[in-house]
């Protein structure tokens, strides 16, 4: 997590900007909605009650809305992913919309580790008109084995 930034004075609300480095993966299949790619951080949980595969599935149209509401990008785009392909994955420099904040005592089972204890709903800033979808956004977890780095955008 980025010491830098006070997690308890977050508010639904609040602009942040957010990247993670471009990091080499595979393409682990393709199908005509959706592009996967093997999760390059994090591991399986073992002992979870949820079966976390090890990817990520990224959407292949990109006039979707799951595609639009994620920070998360793909190089090349997951349109023009291909089966056992390699591509890039991360979060390019995103201003984005805090739109739900979640804090738990206990760290959560997820499927994976780190578990989390805070999870943290961001919509990129170019889509806040969506922020009453309850759909809308996606989700970062902390902690977190992506090195995120997370910091209050000005306003």
């Amino acid at each position: 997590m980025n010491e830098g930034l006070e997690w308890e004075s977050l508010q639904v609300g609040d602009l942040v900007e957010i990247s993670l480095a471009m990091t080499p993966t595979r393409v682990t299949g393709v199908d005509q909605y959706y592009a996967y790619v093997e999760w390059p951080w994090g591991d399986i949980d073992p002992e979870s009650r949820f079966r976390w595969d090890g990817g990520r599935a990224f959407a292949r149209n990109p006039d979707s809305q799951d595609w639009a509401d994620s920070p998360y990008r793909t190089d090349p785009e997951p349109w023009h992913l291909t089966e056992n392909a390699m591509c890039m994955v991360g979060i390019p420099e995103t201003i984005a919309q805090v739109v739900d904040i979640r804090r738990c005592e206990q760290p959560q089972d997820v499927g994976w580790l780190p578990r989390p204890h805070l999870m943290l709903g961001v919509i990129p800033a170019d889509r806040r008109a969506y922020t009453d979808d309850e759909d809308a956004g996606d989700t970062l977890h902390f902690p977190s084995a992506e090195p995120i780095a997370i910091k209050r955008a000005a306003e």
